[in-house]
């Protein structure tokens, strides 16, 4: 085995996770090669940034490349999230949330943004590999091996730790068996990018491009839309929804571009303000995403992002929680590198799943409505609006959070004072539900 096919720390995917991992090690002092299985750049979703993640870009040295470079690359500053449902609007702004910590954020062409970390993570010293795939892993005490297939051939890297940040490849949950169904219902999302020419109608004059916009469908409220907005004017758009909303009576399966088309112009408010947009990329689906494993760790390795466990994109918690996961990883790798005692379980696992389980509720209740009712019933002068944008800016980590520390008990409760209220009976608001 050649010298430069031992590492400190192999990681498995160069995105957003790996890239940032990889920094936060090197800023150790340990060496990393990442094994890429693309070539960069290349198409990926989960565009719209939450302003949580600025605070570990920050700390893997990225956060000023992203600055000086998000005009450059169509980046669009994001200060909040506007929401849309049969008519009515609401809105929230990430600056007046409950936790500390950055309120604004930017939404990316995923392509040209996880380049950029990529680079940086080269510039500071990482080592990537980009065309080469794993194949097959194994661990033992002294670490771990890796057999890869590159462009020269089959060869191995040995590390004295792995991390996975394979995204939806999930290629040690493969490899391992570690697999297993989320509680979460699979659905489908279709997708594109349009130029979509909204400064040129009376609607589209008045749209905030510094917020996503999520929209309810007008009559099956499981269905919902984004609609992402670049600083170039283009803009990227899709639905989600269980399969068979995409099907014919017949079961089979429309035309891609047919469906989106379809649920666009079947909802008054997107059809106006997309009115002269022009399709400019083919449209795509992804199905089956939601996905979780029978453990985040093992022996010398850990699973970051997306390789470990995904949710739904209706929150934008994707990045979020890779980053996340990166940030406690390396942590955790650093510490055990350098010979002291590590609990993986309870540094690692614990406080990710927090997290994750804060999104997690939060994506229930929108499906099952609720959260949907306490979105649109909120008012700006309410004291738990700012706890609600709190998360929905990516700070589902932030315990003194009521929302956070007992999301689901009191997403319910909210629910229903949100549903009395409606119903006109008279309950008495308290902020602490």
């Amino acid at each position: 085995m050649s010298k430069q096919d031992v590492f400190d720390v192999s990681i498995i995917g160069a995105g957003p996770s790996g890239a940032i991992a990889a920094s936060l090690l090197m800023q150790k002092g340990w060496s990393v090669c990442l094994i890429e299985r693309e070539h960069f750049p290349r198409f990926s979703i989960g565009e719209s940034l939450l302003p949580h993640c600025m605070e570990m870009l920050e700390q893997a040295n990225m956060l000023e490349a992203l600055l000086s470079n998000a005009e450059k690359l169509g980046f669009q500053y994001k200060n909040g999230a506007a929401f849309h449902r049969a008519g009515k609007d609401c809105h929230f702004d990430f600056v007046k949330k409950f936790t500390e910590g950055p309120g604004t954020t930017y939404q990316v062409k995923r392509a040209e943004f996880d380049k950029l970390l990529a680079d940086e993570a080269q510039k500071q010293g990482a080592e990537i590999r980009y065309g080469h795939t794993v194949t097959d892993f194994s661990s033992d005490e002294s670490g771990t091996l890796l057999s890869v297939d590159g462009p020269q051939g089959n060869y191995q890297v040995k590390a004295k730790f792995t991390l996975d940040a394979s995204g939806f490849g999930r290629v040690l949950p493969r490899l391992l068996n570690l697999e297993k169904d989320s509680v979460l219902t699979n659905r489908k999302a279709v997708f594109t990018h349009f130029k979509d020419n909204m400064s040129e109608t009376s609607a589209g004059k008045d749209f905030d491009r510094n917020k996503i916009l999520i929209t309810v469908h007008p009559t099956k409220a499981d269905v919902w839309y984004w609609l992402i907005p670049f600083s170039d004017g283009t803009a990227s758009i899709g639905v989600v929804g269980e399969q068979h909303y995409f099907c014919n009576e017949d079961g089979s399966e429309l035309a891609l571009e047919d469906v989106l088309n379809k649920y666009i112009h079947e909802d008054a408010n997107l059809s106006t303000l997309l009115a002269k947009a022009e399709m400019i990329a083919p449209v795509r689906t992804i199905g089956g995403y939601s996905a979780d494993v029978t453990s985040l760790h093992g022996q010398n390795f850990a699973l970051l992002g997306n390789a470990g466990e995904f949710l739904d994109p209706v929150f934008s918690s994707g990045v979020t929680i890779a980053m996340h996961s990166a940030m406690l990883a390396a942590d955790v790798v650093d510490k055990q590198l350098a010979g002291q005692a590590v609990d993986w379980q309870e540094n690692f696992t614990v406080p990710l799943t927090k997290g994750i389980e804060t999104f997690k509720h939060f994506v229930m209740a929108w499906y099952e409505t609720s959260l949907q009712e306490v979105i649109f019933f909120s008012d700006e002068d309410t004291q738990v609006k700012p706890m609600i944008c709190s998360i929905l800016a990516g700070y589902a980590w932030d315990e003194n959070n009521p929302y956070v520390k007992n999301t689901k008990r009191r997403l319910n409760v909210l629910a229903d004072i949100c549903q009395a209220e409606k119903d006109g009976v008279t309950t008495e608001h308290e902020t602490q539900t």
